[in-house]
């Protein structure tokens, strides 16, 4: 691929006990692209996710980023906390983590605690409410209102974030991800409940935020219609092993990947597909 890399992972092994859920896994994620990790349930997948992000430690293995401005990060190293502060590396989760009574434009603003944080100066600032600290309240905003309006959330803005239907707060909870700056966005299974329409905004969404704003993606997904449609990459994982790597069409047709999701004996592969 043509473009830098921004994250290299290099022989991640992450071991539960006896149980060895990611094996020896090598994997380069470049700069403004979209990366997709895929594979059937039990692959790996979010395992890899928690150790890219801090939560989980790997037994084995690197994980180092070239950050634009702070140059390389081992993150392998790095608490989650800081994962995400330091080295600007966000995620979303399978589950939905909004705070429900919140409105929209309260969850955005929540996510950038730790800049509000700093310019609180423990809390002293913000409690008199210091210059330092109205101007970065005023900078907060400025940032949720941008994302509110670029994911067209700006009408719903006062709403309570648990009133709203799943797959406005799938969209919510990308558009509070993207308040921290990342330079990588880590979307886990963000098409999971979505129906065909709101999958194929999805795909718009992740395309303009690649293109557009230049924002990395690594996308963890089962729906093949926006793997397929977004990706520039595919790695694809199978008992924590890579048994696959390379652009939709390859990986489209290629018989270890095929086996892996259907289940087909490999003289059968041959002429099989994956289906976008």
């Amino acid at each position: 691929m043509s473009s830098a890399t921004l994250l290299s992972v290099e022989n991640l092994t992450m071991r539960f006990g006896g149980l060895t859920a990611i094996d020896d896994l090598s994997v380069s994620v470049p700069a403004g692209k979209i990366t997709a990790i895929i594979g059937p349930n039990g692959a790996g997948k979010t395992t890899f996710f928690n150790c890219l992000t801090g939560f989980y430690k790997p037994t084995t293995g690197s994980v180092r980023l070239v950050h634009p401005k702070k140059g390389e990060m081992r993150l392998e190293t790095l608490t989650g906390h800081r994962v995400a502060r330091d080295a600007q590396v966000v995620r979303t989760f399978q589950n939905i983590r909004l705070f429900p009574k919140m409105t929209v434009l309260e969850n955005l603003i929540v996510a950038q605690h730790n800049f509000l944080q700093e310019a609180s100066r423990f809390s002293i600032a913000g409690i008199f409410r210091l210059p330092g600290y109205r101007k970065a309240e005023a900078e907060a905003l400025k940032t949720a209102a941008h994302w509110l309006d670029r994911l067209g959330l700006t009408g719903i803005a006062d709403v309570a974030a648990g009133d709203l239907p799943y797959g406005t707060q799938r969209r919510i909870e990308i558009a509070r991800a993207l308040c921290v700056d990342p330079v990588l966005l880590c979307l886990d299974e963000p098409a999971a409940g979505l129906n065909p329409r709101e999958s194929a905004e999805l795909n718009t969404l992740l395309l303009s935020l690649c293109r557009e704003e230049g924002i990395a993606i690594l996308l963890i997904e089962h729906d093949m219609s926006v793997v397929m449609n977004v990706s520039d990459h595919i790695c694809v994982l199978n008992y924590g092993r890579k048994i696959a790597e390379g652009t939709p069409e390859e990986i489209r047709n290629d018989p270890q990947v095929i086996k892996a999701y259907l289940g087909e004996d490999d003289e059968e592969t041959a002429s099989g597909g994956i289906a976008a």
